[in-house]
């Protein structure tokens, strides 16, 4: 039977591109929303929840995934998995009281029903703007470069505060009922048409990509990260960055953040392309290989 994964705000930009990646994988999803799937081909059954109300919450991950399940001699229990990367996705789409009550809420009770129906691994969608310039105030440099898991972050923006709120959560719960919950603060999100899309300018003009350290994660990619933590059991709390391997310029990292960043230190050797917000440790802990590398679908030479 295939692993049953519950996967919230599977329509979205993400996690319209993620959820075909783990089906491709061997797994049946059930997207759990507020909008259908977005591709009526891709057979994405979707549950319209609202992820702030516990009750729902609970009932969600305690459904058949179709009407199929009706069929079978069983009512439905808990998922194999939650991946939860419902959310609103950034500042000024509602008020920020909005932003960090819907934030907090949701991931607390996707979290709370995860952990208390016995699910043992759960993967929440953290962000790279905890890292604090992203939706800072003003022109900010990061801290130091590389960007990593172990960073003392202390970002000032209301989205990425309810994003470390989520994180604090999912440590506690982890803690709480001996679980595996990986918070992955998730890059710049880039799907396939963007490349030709975004990318020119990217490469023109880096200074519009400060915010995002000049990082990024294929929507795809992203897919395969869920499918390796899916599949690593044991780790207990874990904050993953979830990047691609590589930095958004045309000239190694070393030589660029010198040029682009001169008042941020770099603490350790970089590789010689390696992306500021490093994925190095989804490489060495979860053995990510990037399939979707930037410059397979825009070349600036």
């Amino acid at each position: 039977m295939a692993p049953r994964i519950v996967f919230t705000g599977g329509s979205g930009k993400a996690g319209r591109h993620a959820i075909p990646e783990l089906i491709k994988r061997g797994y049946e999803v059930l997207n759990v929303d507020l909008t259908d799937f977005p591709d009526k081909e891709a057979n994405v059954f979707t549950l319209k929840t609202d992820l702030t109300d516990s009750g729902q919450c609970f009932n969600a991950l305690t459904t058949h995934f179709n009407f199929s399940g009706y069929e079978g001699p069983h009512v439905p229990g808990p998922p194999d998995a939650v991946i939860h990367f419902a959310a609103y996705a950034r500042n000024m789409l509602v008020p920020d009281n909005e932003c960090f009550k819907g934030n907090v809420a949701s991931t607390y009770n996707v979290i709370e029903a995860a952990c208390k129906l016995g699910v043992k691994k759960v993967i929440i969608a953290s962000s790279e703007t905890t890292y604090e310039v992203c939706f800072g105030q003003g022109d900010l440099d990061f801290t130091s470069f590389p960007l990593d898991e172990e960073a003392d972050v202390n970002p000032m923006d209301t989205y990425a505060i309810s994003k470390l709120c989520g994180e604090r959560v999912a440590r506690g719960f982890a803690r709480r009922f001996d679980a595996d919950i990986y918070a992955l603060r998730i890059g710049n999100v880039v799907e396939p048409h963007e490349y030709a899309q975004d990318f020119p300018k990217y490469i023109s003009d880096p200074k519009v990509r400060k915010r995002n350290a000049w990082s990024y994660i294929d929507a795809r990619d992203l897919g395969q990260i869920c499918d390796l933590c899916i599949k690593k059991d044991g780790l207990g709390f874990q904050v993953f960055n979830a990047t691609n391997d590589t930095i958004t310029a045309t000239f190694p990292t070393r030589q660029f953040l010198e040029q682009f960043a001169p008042n941020t230190p770099i603490t350790r050797e970089m590789e010689e392309w390696e992306a500021p917000l490093s994925n190095r440790k989804i490489r060495k802990v979860l053995g990510f290989k990037e399939n979707y590398n930037w410059r397979m679908y825009y070349n600036p030479e």
